[in-house]
């Protein structure tokens, strides 16, 4: 079993570049409007659709790791491929401790690469608990962790 997400993009080819900086492998189809990725590590099959009328738009988006070494090799990984754009160390956000990676896409969509070091308890609103809630702002802006 494996999550699916189809994102409406400006530019397939840029998007798709991007994408493949962020996994390390190519679609394993691609046409001028459409480009699609079938991933193992993660589970994710991601699919690119070129889109006049608009971007798909999400809260943001994410890896969970298991271990503190996977957050490494990810952000050695993208800091290489220059898209590393924040790291966040033991921050509390979304009612858990956490070490996070973010970066956003060529559309703006804000991803995080993240491990949980342990749940706290869940208490208060959305926004004033430390949740993550990404800025409406630019595509190369990442998310922001709460108060």
């Amino acid at each position: 079993m494996r999550p699916h997400i189809s994102l409406d993009v400006r530019d397939v080819a840029k998007s798709t570049a991007f994408y493949e900086k962020v996994f390390g492998m190519k679609p394993q189809k691609q046409v001028a409007d459409y480009a699609k990725f079938d991933l193992k590590n993660p589970a994710l099959n991601l699919s690119l659709v070129s889109s006049t009328q608009g971007v798909s738009t999400v809260n943001h988006l994410g890896i969970e790791v298991d271990t503190v070494e996977e957050i490494i090799k990810w952000k050695t990984h993208l800091q290489h491929k220059g898209i590393l754009q924040r790291v966040e160390e033991g921050v509390t956000c979304c009612f858990a401790r956490q070490d996070k990676l973010w970066f956003n896409d060529p559309d703006g969509n804000a991803w995080e690469i993240f491990t949980v070091h342990e749940q706290l308890a869940v208490s208060g609103q959305l926004g004033q608990t430390g949740c993550c809630i990404p800025k409406a702002t630019g595509a190369h802006e990442p998310a922001t962790c709460g108060v």
